[in-house]
């Protein structure tokens, strides 16, 4: 199907082509809600890869999605957590595994360019989604609507923009949202591998003293690595050759996968957490790294993307039935009113982890020590943690229970 342009006034424009904003037009679409996707899809491939947890693969599933790239993604029926700091007081090993919550997975992990391609082979099929392969110069908000204006074509109007393109999103300048930010002294090397022993549909996370090094299942005898070190040393191994890099992995990972062998591509990502003052306001709702950045530990940054396209998909689909404005300040205040509970408790455990890990004050270590081991030996807590990991009940929308919108 060729891509439209168009300067008709649509419900919706969502800017920007990643996993977060393709999911909020496909979501928007299927519930009948005209809607005009734009931004430049990405040069390269992303080598990077994603777990995506429970929650987020019931709403691809519910959206038609997921069958496109099941045979691309890894299930993850256990993850373990292993103190490796070396320090005084280290915590027990824990061990958390889906079917003791009645789930036959955590969730998935796959490489983002899988997820992309299916999420763009489902667009093409929806009639009320037009899509606009071209770089936004400028959004301009009034109190009727929204003016995106792309490289190649002719400004669009509507009522509503998703902003989901990315931390330096043109839509959260021109709603006026500000951010805060805090950058840690520490960089996350990405890469994948693979290995000589089976990874047992098992992720597993090592605490060492300059944060986590976190190995995640892929299809076949192959897994992801995130290691998180201060940004000298990401550097350092990004630049080592394949073989000397290998070493190191199975080294650090202490020969659980047996040998290694290292993939093409490899990422280094300076560690920030940024968060918008508010999510929605001026007729622009911002989802994923355009409302929201953290760390990448316990697999909570794009999850936390799709829990935004699905809930600004749902409100919206609920107004437009309703005859109401799908951009007026009432359905924006309740937006920002549900993400935000969401993403700031993940923020603030994402970020009290990372800092436990770095610090060599005592206390600091044995709190942490004390939770894990609570975990380990208290069955209705370490479930009830697990639970809401998965699948947070303060923060689910239809989508991720299998409702369609």
């Amino acid at each position: 199907m060729p891509e439209k342009n168009t300067q008709e006034m649509a419900d919706v424009i969502v800017v920007g082509r990643g996993p977060a904003g393709l999911t909020a037009a496909v979501a928007l679409a299927s519930a009948g809600v005209e809607t005009t996707l734009i931004g430049k899809r990405p040069a390269a491939a992303d080598n990077r890869t994603t777990a995506l947890l429970a929650g987020s693969v019931t709403a691809l599933e519910t959206l038609g999605v997921w069958d496109a790239c099941r045979a691309q993604a890894a299930a993850l029926k256990v993850m373990r957590i292993v103190d490796d700091t070396g320090r005084l007081i280290r915590a027990p090993e824990v061990r958390f595994t889906a079917e003791e919550i009645g789930l036959d997975v955590f969730g998935y992990n796959i490489e983002n360019r899988h997820l992309i391609a299916a999420l763009e082979a489902r667009a093409v099929t929806l009639p009320a989604l037009r899509r606009l392969d071209d770089d936004v110069t400028a959004v301009e908000v009034d109190d009727l609507g929204v003016t995106v204006v792309g490289k190649a074509g002719s400004p669009l109007r509507a009522r509503l923009a998703v902003g989901a393109d990315g931390r330096r999103s043109l839509c959260r300048q021109a709603a006026g949202i500000e951010t805060s930010e805090h950058r840690y002294s520490q960089s996350a090397v990405a890469l994948s591998f693979t290995h000589t022993r089976p990874h047992h549909e098992t992720s597993t996370e090592f605490h060492t003293p300059s944060g986590p090094f976190t190995v995640v299942p892929l299809p076949g005898s192959r897994s992801s690595l995130v290691w998180v070190v201060d940004p000298a040393e990401a550097e350092r191994i990004a630049g080592l050759a394949a073989p000397v890099l290998a070493d190191d992995v199975e080294r650090h990972a202490h020969s659980i996968l047996g040998k290694v062998i290292i993939e093409p591509g490899r990422g280094v990502f300076p560690l920030t957490v940024t968060t918008a003052k508010s999510f929605a306001a001026h007729r622009v709702a911002l989802v994923g790294e355009a409302a929201h950045v953290i760390p990448p530990i316990g697999a909570q940054g794009l999850n936390l993307g799709l829990r935004d396209a699905a809930t600004i998909g749902e409100l919206v689909a609920d107004e437009r039935r309703s005859g109401g404005d799908v951009g007026a300040p009432h359905l924006l205040a309740r937006y920002d009113e549900l993400r935000r509970r969401d993403v700031g408790t993940r923020s603030v455990a994402v970020d009290l982890l990372n800092r436990s890990l770095l610090t060599d004050f005592l206390p600091v270590q044995g709190a942490r020590g004390l939770g894990l081991y609570l975990m380990d030996h208290i069955g209705p807590l370490r479930r009830a943690v697990m639970r809401e990991g998965v699948a947070p009940a303060a923060a689910e929308p239809r989508l991720m229970r299998g409702e369609a919108l």
